[in-house]
């Protein structure tokens, strides 16, 4: 909520109008919300707002990644979740200042990695909804860096980042609500029964 309201400080320019007022959804990123100043050159009002909403995002990401980890059967795997995981949330926050483009490559690479693994105990489980969201989590967010990175089609990555935010937050709230340690559990099959 609070980068949501930081967007509605913003004063204006985009990286198709820089002489735009406001906040522009389909062609603002996120990060213009952070700079000290606005592409239109004006004092950037929306900077507390998104700061702190990244903060929370950051904090309440790791505490997910931190919780989750205890629903993984596996314990290395549970490990790479909570460590990679709490750990990608730093430099995810660490995407508001000016070292931006290298933390999102590190923030994104560890965050990746967990949710890979977490899409990997989905895949095991009998969540079908979530083996759904979970890849639809990945895809977006691959496509959305292989655009940031290439510099290609960059007119449709801000929508691109804003999906990539939305299947996420979906995805971690999804999961953290509607799952629980038994979920994951190694799913019993009759084989196994009579072996018994």
């Amino acid at each position: 909520m609070l980068l949501v309201i930081a967007t509605l400080y913003y004063p204006g320019g985009s990286q198709i109008d820089k002489t735009s007022i406001g906040y522009d959804w389909k062609n603002n990123y996120i990060s213009n919300l952070f700079s000290e100043k606005a592409v239109n050159g004006s004092d950037n009002a929306s900077r507390f707002w998104a700061i702190s909403g990244m903060m929370f995002l950051s904090v309440s990401f790791a505490i997910f990644f931190i919780d989750f980890s205890k629903r993984i059967p596996a314990k290395g795997a549970a490990k790479v979740v909570k460590y990679c995981g709490a750990g990608a949330m730093l430099f995810t926050f660490l995407i508001a200042t000016p070292l931006h483009d290298k933390m999102i490559t590190i923030a994104s690479t560890m965050t990746l990695v967990s949710i890979f693994y977490i899409t990997v105990f989905v895949f095991k489980s009998r969540l079908q909804v979530f083996k759904f969201l979970c890849v639809i989590c990945l895809l977006v967010f691959y496509c959305s860096l292989y655009l940031f990175y290439s510099g290609v089609y960059l007119k449709v990555l801000p929508i691109l980042q804003k999906f990539t935010f939305a299947s996420t937050i979906i995805l971690i709230l999804g999961l953290e609500y509607f799952t629980k340690k038994e979920d994951f559990e190694p799913i019993k099959t009759s084989k196994d029964a009579t072996n018994r």
